[in-house]
């Protein structure tokens, strides 16, 4: 096994555990980005994982590269001397959703060529991941994007692409066109319920239901992925394939911190397709560590080992 390339934006978060930030609040200091996340997620179940990017030449990049070599991830990283590395700021509000500002406006990230791609590390690849948030960045990421999905492709390496739309950082009419055709290019494709009718042109699910997360599964396969998953929150998430359409339910969890579950679930979901697992299985993988890592704060902090999975049977058991 080769592993799993990530290319993507990772940023210094700061988060706030006890409200809105004031003088004197506590902060504690960490890193987050969706295809990091992902890269960590794969990289704690064993898998080979490197992640491509651009941070600044600044204390913040250090932080970032340093917190992602520290997971076993491969960091492939350019250092911008003229533009800093991106920051958000999480507010943990009591009972009412987190709140995630984000500070990447003109962020190294942003930056990002096609340049920055390393093509031999993709081409030797099982996977490629992206996201859609890499090209709501702006036409350089856009760019860098592109050229790693058309090097994936050129080289038998299967394109994994999570939709991932913030409405933060771009448009409907600006994002579906271009959310779309990375869908066309990828072979396998993620997305939430909302974010599959948004693409699809089509007013969200309502109810959402495991049937109608089932149609959204299908009509995405129909814009010309392989694979296509829509995730389902609480209910669990759904896939479909030419020959099957699969759903797997969730078990209930307290849920703590919500943010960096999307990108555990894919973690999980890649994890066992590159062990040979079924699509009821991928399914299943995803849903467990997205439900884990809901449990405790932080975006990827509480993603399990290969061996805390396997004693999740037994809670009363400790793992040395």
């Amino acid at each position: 096994m080769t592993g799993v390339v990530t290319l993507g934006e990772t940023m210094a978060l700061l988060a706030l555990p006890e409200g809105r930030i004031g003088v004197g609040t506590p902060v504690v200091v960490g890193i987050g980005g969706a295809e990091s996340n992902v890269a960590i997620a794969l990289a704690r179940l064993d898998v080979p994982c490197t992640w491509i990017s651009r941070v600044g030449d600044d204390a913040l990049g250090t932080l970032v590269g340093r917190e992602i070599r520290a997971e076993g991830v491969a960091v492939r990283a350019r250092r911008s001397t003229d533009a800093p590395t991106g920051m958000m700021v999480k507010e943990h509000l009591g009972g009412r959703p987190s709140r995630v500002r984000y500070y990447r406006s003109g962020s190294a990230a942003s930056r990002m060529s096609p340049a920055d791609v390393d093509e031999a590390v993709v081409a030797e690849a099982d996977v490629l991941h992206v996201t859609g948030i890499t090209a709501a960045l702006g036409p350089g990421p856009r760019a860098a994007l592109a050229k790693a999905v058309e090097v994936a492709r050129a080289n038998g390496t299967l394109v994994s692409f999570d939709v991932n739309h913030r409405s933060t950082l771009w448009g409907s009419d600006e994002a579906v066109p271009v959310l779309s055709g990375l869908i066309a290019a990828a072979d396998l494709v993620f997305a939430g319920s909302d974010e599959a009718a948004l693409v699809l042109g089509r007013p969200g699910p309502d109810p959402l239901t495991p049937e109608s997360g089932a149609e959204l599964a299908e009509a995405l396969v129909g814009l010309g992925p392989a694979t296509a998953v829509v995730k389902l929150g609480e209910l669990g998430s759904v896939a479909n394939r030419a020959d099957e359409s699969v759903f797997a339910p969730t078990e209930p969890v307290r849920v703590v911190d919500p943010v960096g579950a999307g990108d555990a679930f894919v973690g999980g979901y890649l994890a066992e397709l590159l062990r040979g697992g079924s699509l009821a299985r991928c399914l299943a993988a995803g849903n467990v560590l997205g439900g884990i890592v809901c449990t405790v704060p932080g975006d990827w902090e509480g993603l399990p080992t290969r061996a805390e999975l396997a004693a999740r049977g037994n809670p009363h058991e400790v793992v040395r």
